[in-house]
């Protein structure tokens, strides 16, 4: 598979260490560096306008996707490549995963959670198949990967899970496996 455009899920906020800033950072320019379009929540705030703002200064393409009623409070990042504001919430996380060939999971909160699992359940269902990495800076997620592994242990969700998430540690480490 090709991949020249990458979902990436993180959050509205920037998070208590500034290591997931600095890796927002380095994300967005990394993926402009490869010429990977950045598709994202088009907000301009926390991690996102972090990951967003970098990519663009690094000549890269963005393509935000944000619904109506958060064009206020994410303050909206109208100045991208492409911008476009849908109705509902499940309308933005359909076009944002549509129009990626790659999800990357930078540290988020409980929006960032409600856009992963979608992802994996709906490449579950097979819907997609592209790849999901999560990327555990400062091993922010290794709580999650202790529930997705409590569940699949409890058999609520097959082995297969495992196999679908792609646990990288460094932006550098995601950066390799995307080209």
């Amino acid at each position: 598979m090709t991949i020249s455009s990458v979902c990436v899920y993180c959050g509205s906020r920037f998070g208590a260490s500034k290591s997931f800033e600095s890796a927002a950072t380095a994300l967005g320019r990394g993926l402009a560096a490869q010429g990977l379009r950045l598709v994202y929540g088009a907000g301009d705030v926390g991690l996102m306008g972090t990951v967003a703002r970098a990519a663009m200064e690094a000549g890269g393409e963005v393509f935000g996707i944000i619904p109506e009623h958060l064009v206020k409070r994410e303050v909206a990042k109208s100045d991208l490549t492409t911008y476009i504001v849908t109705e509902t919430m499940h309308e933005r996380k359909k076009v944002m995963l549509y129009n990626a060939d790659a999800v990357v999971v930078l540290p988020g909160g409980m929006g960032s959670l409600d856009e992963l699992f979608e992802a994996i359940t709906w490449r579950q269902l097979g819907l997609h198949d592209k790849p999901i990495f999560i990327l555990n800076i400062d091993g922010y997620w290794e709580p999650l990967r202790t529930l997705i592994d409590h569940v699949i242990d409890q058999e609520f969700a097959g082995e297969d899970i495992r196999e679908t998430l792609i646990w990288v540690d460094t932006v550098e480490d995601v950066l390799t496996q995307l080209t």
